[in-house]
């Protein structure tokens, strides 16, 4: 099993596909990555040599990926929170961030509904 980013890659898909299952490479980047590499995007992970896995590995650690990624997103969540903007506090309480309505919808963010005595008129 081909382990990249401290991630091991699915054996059975093709390696464009099996390189977005690391945090932080999405199709782009995986396509970008095979380009500058020149490992063939149709070749099964299982069918990859040695040396074609350690040019993805070169090629990836120019990325920020995985726990050093989610680290770092947390932090930028953090510091939002902190110094107590619009945007961290919305954060802290669960509600959409980006302006969006909350009189109705927002159901995925807010939870399920709590009832509440004489509301509905």
């Amino acid at each position: 099993m081909a382990r990249i980013a401290g991630i091991d890659i699915p054996r059975e898909k093709r390696v464009e596909i099996a390189l977005t299952y690391v945090y932080g490479i999405g199709l782009t980047r995986s396509k970008l990555i095979l380009a500058n590499t020149g490992v063939n995007p149709d070749t099964r992970v299982k069918d990859l040599s040695d040396s074609d896995v350690q040019k993805l590995r070169g090629a990836t650690e120019e990325f920020t990926l995985e726990g050093d990624l989610r680290r770092k997103e947390g932090m930028a969540l953090k510091r939002l929170q902190d110094i107590g903007c619009v945007r961290g506090r919305r954060h802290r309480m669960s509600l959409p961030v980006r302006g969006q309505r909350t009189r109705t919808n927002a159901r995925t963010r807010r939870g399920s509904r709590k009832t509440v005595a004489g509301r509905k008129k």
